[in-house]
């Protein structure tokens, strides 16, 4: 999905003004220029305080600068800030403490965090993150300080980590410009709010590159955070070494910070099943990287054991269903090339998938050794493997689907339909390890 930037501003004026006039109730927001509509008409003048009295007046017309450039905050956001919000993280988040093992490293990720260019703008967009999206605000810092650690090398290079330190701070600025409820842990999406979150990391990269304050690796790389090895990301699909270097670690980084968004136990444990099973998404070195650091069994003992979950059953299921991909009947229905590729395409994914359970000893014969009566680490695991690989076949699938179009009378091959309602069915009443948008 490729926007264009009239598009992404459109589509983002409303809710970003909405959160400004929702600050102002806060802090003193005040103009400081006189804003204009796209009219050349003046509809506040400089000096206003902004709030929400004044939020329908600012979005009756299309303005002539965006909001961000408009305005600012009494309390807005400093590097110093920034590094004091990084200090409790790396003081209170045991693995985001072993990444910054000594002072030297600490001061190096804190560093870079506190020299973060501010431009007003992108200073306000971090402000309303922190004040009105906390939960945001904190994903932000925890992928900053996770990329830091993923490109330090043994020379420690200022600038790699600076980049990294940007990019994982900006990321997701795009977020706080689309519709608030895409970003509720629990959330129903409709079309255009699909739409949307799939735009977010065009969104970000549009807001950070017209200030000429960031290095090109780092624009790119927020362009492509979402972007998986095996083209299963998004916005373009891209694939391997389409992929830039820093965008790869963003691609991790953000995993990492995602896992500790929520009050869920067992953060360690659940990222250590998601990056052994994603293999084919993200960059080997850079997984093993997070799986080395990780303490798995620390979070066994945190963890509830659902008896009645039968993992193993569902386990079985998702390989059977994994053999009977229907390549062959497929082949033989009057698809389009691009359909037929992106068949093919999906085919090959949940190949990486079935490869992916091998890897963390669930496939049919390792399954067959392990017998039914299992102790409480593995059958905790084994759920967790279980739920994961569910949403992935689940996930590839509609991903699949949603570039297809159909009109009119158009209906998917009948072996398609039967292949997927059975997917639905394995993740119906299922969690998700991950949380959402990972």
């Amino acid at each position: 999905m490729i926007l264009s930037e009239l598009e992404i501003d459109a589509d983002r004026e409303p809710h970003f003004t909405q959160a400004v006039a929702k600050l102002g109730e806060t802090q003193a927001v005040v103009s400081h220029c006189a804003i204009f509509n796209d009219r050349g008409v003046k509809i506040i003048d400089k000096g206003v305080a902004i709030n929400q009295a004044l939020y329908s007046r600012l979005t009756q017309y299309q303005l002539s600068a965006p909001i961000e450039d408009c305005v600012a905050s009494a309390h807005a956001l400093t590097g110093s800030s920034l590094r004091a919000d990084a200090e409790k993280i790396l003081d209170s988040v045991p693995l985001f403490g072993r990444m910054a093992p000594d002072p030297k490293v600490r001061n190096l990720f804190l560093d870079a965090l506190q020299a973060l260019p501010l431009p007003a703008p992108i200073s306000l967009q971090l402000t309303i993150a922190r004040d009105l999206h906390p939960a945001l605000y904190h994903h932000l810092l925890r992928t900053a300080l996770t990329a830091a650690y993923l490109c330090k090398t043994p020379v420690l290079s200022r600038f790699d980590v600076n980049a990294a330190v940007m990019a994982g701070m900006l990321h997701d600025i795009g977020m706080l410009h689309i519709d608030p409820h895409l970003m509720q842990p629990s959330r129903t999406l409709d079309h255009q709010q699909r739409r949307q979150l799939y735009a977010h990391p065009l969104v970000s990269t549009a807001l950070i590159e017209r200030h000429h304050a960031y290095p090109k690796e780092v624009v790119r790389a927020v362009r492509e955070h979402h972007e998986y090895l095996d083209g299963s990301g998004y916005p373009r699909q891209l694939s391997g070494d389409e992929i830039s270097p820093l965008a790869k670690i963003l691609a991790i980084a953000q995993v990492v910070s995602a896992m500790f968004s929520t009050d869920q136990p067992g953060a360690e444990l659940r990222l250590s099943v998601v990056l052994r099973m994603n293999t084919h998404r993200f960059d080997t070195a850079l997984a093993m990287q997070i799986i080395n650091l990780l303490r798995p069994n620390n979070d066994l003992l945190l963890m509830e054991i659902d008896r009645t979950e039968q993992p193993l059953q569902r386990l079985r299921k998702i390989n059977s269903l994994l053999d009977q991909w229907p390549t062959e009947c497929l082949k033989k229905e009057n698809l389009t090339p691009f359909r037929q590729a992106q068949l093919v395409k999906l085919g090959l994914q949940l190949a990486e998938v079935s490869r992916g359970l091998a890897k963390v000893g669930a496939a049919p014969a390792q399954l067959a050794q392990l017998g039914e009566a299992l102790d409480d680490g593995i059958l905790i695991e084994i759920s967790l493997v279980s739920r994961e690989a569910a949403w992935q076949m689940r996930a590839l699938a509609r991903q699949a689907l949603s570039h297809w179009s159909l009109t009119g009378d158009e209906a998917y091959p009948p072996p398609l339909v039967s292949w997927m309602t059975a997917t639905d069915q394995l993740a119906e009443n299922v969690e998700p390890i991950a949380p959402a948008g990972v």
